[in-house]
């Protein structure tokens, strides 16, 4: 059979270049792993869309789910409002876009999976992708909100107890240059570092574990996907109904039944199985009649 050549979207076809930008970009001080210090400038004000830690020494911004935490507990802090406002337009604009082309701890993933090894199917996994909700509601919001300091500031659960991106990005390289931090290094060390052990090893074998089932971040811009400006279009006149773009799918979506699906990250593997060229990003509001309905 010979094969159509494919109208690949420039997006679907320079992915793994643009996620290794975003990673640049939200990690601009490179100068500052040697130096074992933090950028401390107005930068850091500023929310980045992906989970990128605030105690990386080259972030240039604030990690959203941190920053939440910091202040989800007091109205006292008018800067709540604005990382509430700022993580709302993020996922009304691009959705899990950003999981699968902005995030810098996606892509760390991403690229430990491409490790030679077994790869095991997350099919009849599925019910733990809803931990990732549950991650959200109680360690993000509710344990923050209820237990503040005298200054009415959240402790962040999820950052302190659960979430790898702070030791790989923080105190690993922190540590590496501060004698003062590996001194102070202790149990909640060892046991993030188990976490994140865990996460790398679990990522050789399954595509993006820490995505589908923790990810707060991914589980906010999840609620999202539906709604968001950037989707995933399906031309059913187009499709034939292969069955290709299921099979492709490593976030184990039926992109043909759910085009916009909560667990979808815009990856575009769907786009690049597919034989017609069915499959294509559309951005903005208008007719969705061709894309929501199957072909039967």
């Amino acid at each position: 059979m010979d094969k159509k050549k494919k109208k690949l979207s420039p997006l679907a076809r320079f992915r793994g270049f643009i996620q290794a930008g975003a990673t640049l970009l939200t990690n601009l001080h490179l100068p500052n792993f040697a130096k074992g210090a933090l950028y401390q400038g107005g930068g850091k004000y500023v929310c980045v869309p992906g989970l990128n830690c605030y105690s990386c020494p080259g972030a240039a911004g604030a990690c959203p789910v941190g920053a939440f935490q910091a202040v989800v507990g007091s109205s006292k802090f008018r800067f709540s409002y604005y990382i509430t406002g700022i993580l709302i337009l993020f996922g009304v604009l691009l959705g899990r876009f950003i999981c699968g082309f902005l995030c810098p701890f996606g892509w760390f993933q991403e690229l430990l999976h491409k490790i030679p090894s077994p790869k095991l199917s997350t099919k009849k996994l599925k019910p733990l992708r809803y931990l990732k909700y549950a991650v959200l509601l109680v360690m993000v919001v509710l344990l923050p909100l209820l237990a503040v300091n005298e200054l009415g500031m959240g402790d962040p659960f999820f950052c302190k107890y659960l979430c790898p991106q702070g030791v790989l990005e923080g105190a690993i390289p922190l540590s590496l240059t501060n004698a003062g931090i590996r001194a102070a290094l202790g149990k909640l060390f060892t046991w993030k570092a188990c976490i994140l052990l865990a996460v790398i090893v679990g990522s050789v074998v399954f595509y993006r574990p820490f995505c589908k089932w923790l990810c707060p971040l991914g589980a906010f811009y999840a609620l999202l996907n539906k709604v968001s400006l950037f989707q995933m279009r399906v031309d059913t006149h187009k499709c034939v109904s292969c069955g290709a773009c299921a099979k492709a799918c490593k976030m184990d979506v039926d992109i043909t039944k759910t085009p916009n699906h909560a667990e979808c990250i815009r990856c575009g593997m769907c786009m690049k199985a597919c034989p017609t060229d069915a499959i294509q990003y559309k951005f903005g509001l208008g007719d969705q009649s061709n894309t929501e309905t199957t072909k039967e």
